[in-house]
């Protein structure tokens, strides 16, 4: 697995120099191993790695993600990228000209806790990465497809494989902290969050987004469908949502709006008009559909929903608390049906 001596030593010379200054430990050639906060970590091909074994739940989180950030034709794509950044600038608002990145001097510290393969974090600060220093972490080797998008694009970026919860980083050491859609795929949401809040400095922001919790129909049957896809290999989970995936383009082609006539309390239904594919997905089960995607970047955003083994839900009230309890105030709030977006700063 590992690279020729000379390979190693051309990826090596590719890490940022300030990356081993922030981690606090000596630089280190492929092959070498290096603690930091009692975790090993292990330098190969080119990246520190964590060289503890993860939970099971985690580890299956680890080989789903890795799958699924492999697949450049789905992602690397004009329009789907337009509507990530559409979709972040709606939920956050436009970071890149945000007016408090003059808090943080001009080379902020930015952790992407769970970056995947970098799509969002491009998407949402853009040329802020040619001057910050841009730290991904992720549990799996979606790392690896981040390191290539950063340096086709001439961006500061140093990569680290590891599980969010062991963070090779001294408290209080970051500017700015970003997770989204990451907290809710560790063992515990709460605890995740707490532990990117202590490397947050005083005065430093946290943008994540967790997912929201569902009606009882959906919650079961996301719960249910989850449970099923655990036992298959990646790839044959893939095809296992393809019908569903189907079915909800079927449903959306139909293009037919019904009444709700009164509010189902008892299922979390409201009342009112509504698209009957969008009735069958936020209140019977998670079939996505957009006019403008092909089959298989729909059926992406259904694995990305059920093939972790780790996909807590929330409300808003918890999240409130835990920043409350993080000594974080919080400066926008989204609430949607599909989750929920925070920008909060560290008090102090």
């Amino acid at each position: 697995m590992s690279p020729t001596p000379s390979a190693a030593s051309t990826e090596v010379a590719q890490q940022p120099d300030w990356l081993f200054d922030v981690l606090g430990a000596p630089r280190v050639s492929e092959g070498e191993r290096f603690e930091v906060n009692g975790e090993t970590f292990e330098m190969r091909a080119g990246l520190p790695r964590q060289f503890n074994q993860l939970s099971r739940r985690q580890d299956q989180t680890a080989d789903t993600f890795g799958f699924k950030w492999r697949r450049d034709d789905l992602f690397d794509q004009s329009e789907y990228l337009a509507q990530v950044r559409r979709w972040m600038l709606e939920r956050y608002g436009d970071i890149e000209a945000a007016p408090w990145w003059a808090d943080y001097g001009p080379s902020p510290l930015i952790l992407d806790a769970g970056c995947g393969a970098a799509m969002t974090a491009i998407e949402m600060f853009g040329d802020r990465l040619k001057t910050a220093r841009y730290l991904g972490v992720d549990i799996s080797t979606a790392v690896d497809v981040a390191r290539e998008r950063f340096q086709a694009r001439g961006y500061n970026g140093a990569f680290v494989q590891c599980d969010l919860n062991s963070l090779p980083l001294g408290e209080n050491s970051v500017d700015v902290a970003f997770s989204e859609g990451v907290l809710h795929h560790t063992d515990s949401t709460s605890d995740a969050f707490e532990v990117v809040a202590r490397h947050i400095k005083p005065g430093g922001r946290f943008l994540f987004y967790v997912y929201a919790k569902k009606g009882p129909v959906r919650e079961f049957t996301d719960d249910f469908i989850r449970e099923r896809l655990q036992t298959m290999p990646a790839d044959e989970a893939w095809r296992a949502l393809l019908p569903l995936t189907h079915l909800g383009k079927a449903l959306g082609e139909l293009n037919i709006e019904i009444d709700v006539p009164e509010d189902i309390d008892l299922l979390g239904i409201p009342k009112g008009r509504i698209d009957l594919q969008r009735l069958f997905y936020w209140h019977v089960c998670k079939a996505f559909y957009r006019p403008d995607w092909s089959i298989e970047q729909m059926n992406s955003i259904n694995y990305d929903w059920f093939a972790p083994a780790n996909a807590h839900r929330h409300t808003p009230e918890e999240v409130r608390t835990w920043c409350a309890n993080a000594s974080m105030t919080i400066e926008r709030e989204v609430v949607e049906q599909a989750g929920i977006t925070i920008i909060a700063r560290k008090n102090g």
